[in-house]
């Protein structure tokens, strides 16, 4: 027998544990988008980033004098919980680095050439995007994401090193030129990265009806009904399950 697992002997539906990409049997049809690693990384990230964008635009629409929810909540100012984050994200973003260097080579390879890989079709693609966010009929592609997540992933990678590296700027760094120019360019990152975070946030969720139940990509074991991992990421699923999208 594989590690994958087994099925019960007396045929019940308790679904099999298998790897990425993988079907899994049960009452209901899902596949594994996600292994577990990348989906804790994705929390943590997420998780600060949240925290930053919160105490950052209060910081910066000038309401340091009044805690914020946040702030009064931790019992911590909101320049303080912004540090204190700030260097939490700087840890996640150093430690990811290295595990992606050693052990994880293989996933970081592949969200890599995931990521910078355009095809002839993607503009099709955008061109259908603004009413399939409502009806769920979105253009083909063969990625293991689609061409806006593509997007969205080199903006938020560029973004994100920005800030962190700014922030550790602002940190060690005190007044003078170098200290205005890591000012602009931690609050010039931070104007490219909040529509982007909040986009991905309100797609994420499965609001939209076009993206309901890809929030279990990230959540619950990282398992997708195969349907909605047809209607999102056609091509990805029928290689992983081996069936072709009924047309």
């Amino acid at each position: 027998m594989g590690s994958a697992g087994t099925e019960p002997a007396d045929g019940g539906a308790e679904p099999v544990r298998v790897g990425p990409g993988r079907v899994e049997p049960g009452r209901v049809d899902t596949v594994v988008r996600n292994p577990r690693p990348a989906r804790w990384f994705h929390a943590g990230v997420y998780v600060t980033v949240l925290v930053l964008g919160a105490t950052g635009w209060w910081l910066l629409l000038g309401r340091e004098g009044s805690p914020s929810v946040l702030a009064r909540a931790t019992g911590v100012s909101d320049a303080d919980l912004h540090t204190v984050t700030g260097w939490v994200l700087a840890a996640l973003t150093l430690g990811g680095a290295v595990v992606g260097l050693t052990v994880g080579t293989r996933g970081w390879r592949a969200f890599w050439r995931e990521s910078v890989r355009f095809r002839r079709g993607d503009g099709a693609w955008f061109r259908r995007w603004p009413a399939a966010v409502l009806t769920g009929r979105f253009g083909r592609h063969d990625g293991r994401f689609d061409p806006g997540q593509r997007v969205a992933n080199l903006v938020l990678v560029a973004t994100l090193l920005a800030l962190v590296a700014s922030g550790i700027g602002l940190a060690l760094v005190s007044g003078g030129p170098t200290f205005v120019w890591f000012s602009r360019v931690h609050r010039w990152s931070t104007y490219a990265l909040t529509p982007v975070v909040v986009g991905h946030v309100i797609i994420a969720a499965g609001v939209l009806p076009g993206y309901r139940g890809v929030w279990r990509a990230m959540h619950l074991g990282g398992r997708v009904r195969v349907a909605d991992a047809q209607r999102v990421w056609p091509g990805w699923t029928e290689r992983e399950t081996g069936r072709r999208r009924d047309r």
